[in-house]
């Protein structure tokens, strides 16, 4: 949900993908660094603040359990003025980068508010360790709702020792930390007076089928054709996967770092297709947002890119189309060859040490969504042109080989998430809900205001998170008027203090 402290970075090369050559994309998150670096057309004069560590409560519910652990954060008092905003990002579900206190579009509004600004890190990812392992029993300690009562304890101390209690606090937060922005101006209205909620998903669920859905109603927009070539691919990746000649073609043709053989165990080939399924719905959810990327060969990686070779039906076929998408994508993310093996996909998911690639969050994340969200993105629609390869249980089967998760409890947390939380029924004011229509998690946000004191915007042609970058000439002129409107109604919940 995958989020600015919580945006996905496009095409990155991680060393996760490079050392196992599994798919970059799950769940709608990147493995690796889960989040993105801003490219903007001005420099700063002043660098990242270095970061600093607060003693946090392990467990905010238990007042039994007096332990503490050190929670990563960053400030940026530059712009402050007195009487001004406090601003504080929400740490997302991967490390955070202290780049977000020089570039982004908060950044150009604390300078105008004259704000303090705070990055907190989400307990378990990057730096922020609270326990000595990643084992199921430290990962208790792991859910949306410790992570809001780390924000309200580190927000009082942090007003209270810079004498800043009388000041507003404002959150930010894009995919899973803007609905952690949401759900904070719900659930501690006393210590936050406003909040920005960026491409949040608000409703949790098991089976997220119109993810798919929504992938094909952008492709639509650039080419019906498009999509009939994808289900064409598609259909033909399914009957190739049936027959043991034409599957020992499909090493080569797709890149694959083992043949495709009768060896192959069912969720080998459900893992094959749901990972070249998500080659589509990456490059949609990242749509021509403002991100930077890490080599020359992927900045130009749009729908349109992948509809262009989908529809040149000079030579290949759809089938081989498909692949070359594939092949696009490895190269763009320094990958030699596509492992789809089951095993080899859960295995850095099953690492329980604190180590570079585990600190990225893939293991966290998978968690969450077993215990809390779902947000499985499946193949179950009829409306959608990948192949009904990568059901429900594929996924909910991660749960189990992971963790010895049962359905029931994925279940009963999802009922439990929604009924706390209230899913698109929260009672709320003093909330921006943005959302970009290209973006597959706006299906699962919040898309019409919930009064004249909770506007939604939804942005048309936008993708995930694209209201949250930096400003550049070429942003398209929705996602433009989205940012006054934001800004809009910051000045009119917080004030102008930059001119006081």
């Amino acid at each position: 949900m995958h989020s600015p402290p919580v945006l996905a970075f496009l095409l990155i090369a991680s060393s996760w993908n490079a050392a196992y050559g599994s798919s970059h994309f799950f769940q709608g998150k990147y493995r690796g660094s889960l989040k993105g670096l801003p490219a903007s057309n001005h420099s700063t004069s002043y660098g990242a603040p270095g970061e600093q560590y607060f003693p946090q409560k392990l467990d905010h519910f238990n007042e039994a359990n007096v332990t503490t652990w050190p929670q990563r954060f960053w400030v940026q008092d530059k712009f402050h003025k007195p009487k001004g905003p406090v601003f504080v990002m929400i740490g997302g579900e991967g490390p955070e980068n202290p780049i977000w206190l020089t570039q982004g579009q908060w950044i150009g509004w604390a300078e105008k508010f004259g704000a303090i600004c705070f990055i907190l890190e989400h307990r378990f990812y990057g730096k922020s360790h609270p326990t000595p392992d990643l084992s199921v029993e430290s990962l208790q300690f792991l859910s949306s709702e410790q992570a809001l009562a780390d924000l309200a304890n580190f927000i009082t101390n942090q007003t209270a020792a810079r004498n800043l209690k009388d000041s507003k606090v404002v959150t930010f937060g894009g995919s899973y930390p803007g609905s952690l922005s949401a759900w904070f101006r719900s659930k501690y209205p006393h210590i936050v007076h406003a909040a920005i909620s960026s491409s949040a998903p608000m409703v949790a669920v098991e089976d997220f089928a119109d993810y798919a859905v929504v992938v094909k109603n952008s492709l639509n927009r650039s080419s019906p054709q498009c999509v009939q070539n994808v289900q064409a691919a598609n259909d033909a990746l399914q009957a190739a996967l049936k027959n043991p000649d034409s599957a020992k073609k499909l090493q080569d043709l797709f890149q694959l770092c083992t043949p495709v053989s009768n060896e192959n165990s069912k969720k080998d080939l459900e893992n094959l297709v749901e990972s070249l399924a998500g080659n589509f719905m990456e490059v949609v959810q990242y749509n021509r947002d403002n991100r930077a990327f890490e080599g020359a060969q992927a900045t130009n990686i749009t729908i349109d890119t992948l509809c262009d070779i989908m529809t040149d039906d000079s030579t290949d076929t759809a089938l081989q189309r498909y692949a070359r998408v594939n092949s696009l994508l490895l190269s763009a993310t320094s990958q030699e060859c596509l492992n789809f093996t089951y095993e080899s996909f859960l295995e850095p998911l099953a690492n329980t040490e604190w180590t570079d690639e585990t600190s990225a969050g893939g293991r966290q994340w998978t968690y969450q969504t077993c215990t809390e969200f779902g947000f499985f993105q499946t193949s179950d629609s009829n409306n959608q042109p990948f192949a009904p390869m990568f059901p429900l249980k594929f996924f909910v089967d991660q749960c189990r080989d992971l963790f010895g998760l049962s359905e029931e409890v994925l279940k009963n947390g999802i009922t439990e998430t929604n009924t706390y939380y209230g899913g698109r029924d929260l009672k709320v004011d003093h909330i921006v809900f943005v959302n970009g229509d290209i973006d597959p998690w706006h299906a699962l946000g919040i898309t019409k205001r919930h009064g004249h004191n909770a506007p939604a915007v939804l942005i048309k042609g936008a993708a995930h998170c694209s209201d949250m970058y930096p400003s550049r000439d070429e942003d398209i002129p929705e996602v433009k008027l989205a940012r006054v409107i934001i800004e809009f109604f910051l000045r009119k919940w917080i004030g102008w203090f930059a001119e006081a």
